[in-house]
């Protein structure tokens, strides 16, 4: 019996899918989400103490990278709610086929984009 599989598998050469990369994205972020969580419940405790660590919360917030990290998390939630809607359709049976599992991935990426344009103009990140 021949064995088929391959020996060496090179996870950079392999193209997913647009499908599959929003599949992979969703877990990748709800990974970021969780991670950020103990993070996050540290500066709502530092900013509840007093008005002085409130203070000290914004201008920590108000830094570059805190920035930059906080656009990445604010894209994290955008996809993730996004993602997980298309996947709660996918088991309903809504958008199981070929092309409207591409479609509705295409609609995840199009929504986050929007989500995060509309938040990071709007609040003026």
């Amino acid at each position: 019996m021949s064995d088929k599989r391959p020996v060496y598998l090179n996870l950079l050469k392999i193209r997913l899918p647009l499908t599959g990369m929003v599949s992979f994205a969703h877990r990748i972020t709800g990974v970021i989400l969780f991670l950020a969580l103990p993070f996050a419940v540290y500066l709502l405790d530092l900013s509840i103490e007093s008005e002085q660590s409130f203070d000290k919360v914004q201008s920590m917030l108000n830094q570059p990278i805190m920035q930059l990290l906080q656009i990445l998390l604010l894209w994290s939630i955008a996809h993730h709610f996004f993602a997980g809607i298309r996947f709660l359709l996918i088991d309903a049976e809504i958008g199981v086929d070929k092309s409207q599992a591409k479609t509705g991935a295409w609609l995840v990426l199009l929504a986050e984009a929007l989500t995060i344009f509309a938040i990071v103009y709007g609040v003026g990140l």
